[in-house]
């Protein structure tokens, strides 16, 4: 089945951070940076507070061009391939990231970071909160 449908987004924001590489995984960095969100959606952030874990889901804005040659990478950690949708690989069909990170300070259109695996420049394409159980998504009763 072919579908020829184009998707296209426009960033909401940009990470800051100084890290220089891509960092480890967000479950094990202990990066820190900073999201900067355009003004005109710094009223989504409204809720968000200090201490919350958020999902971003980001663009991998330097990763190669996907093609069938990287549906099999080799993680850093791992000794042999593995199938590109079982790997955090930057280099995917659709370079889209996500990341949890704990949120430690916020102001107008910044939201500082921790456990940040992305690079400085990074598109966010958006951002949502982290639900964990029944206790942060309660039945529709």
């Amino acid at each position: 089945m072919t579908n020829n449908t184009t998707i296209s987004f426009t960033p909401i924001g940009f990470v800051r951070t100084n890290a220089t590489k891509l960092p480890r995984h967000w479950s094990v960095s202990q990066e820190k940076g900073v999201l900067e969100i355009q003004p005109e959606f710094v009223p989504g952030l409204r809720d968000i507070e200090i201490g919350q874990k958020i999902v971003v889901l980001f663009h991998f804005h330097k990763s190669p061009a996907f093609n069938s040659g990287y549906l099999f990478q080799t993680p850093p950690h791992r000794s042999s391939s593995r199938g590109v949708f079982s790997i955090c690989s930057p280099i995917r069909p659709n370079a889209i990231g996500m990341s949890v990170v704990e949120v430690t300070d916020k102001d107008q259109e910044r939201i500082g970071v921790k456990h940040i695996d992305m690079i400085d420049g990074t598109p966010i394409l958006d951002i949502k909160p982290l639900i964990t159980g029944e206790e942060d998504c309660p039945s529709a009763e």
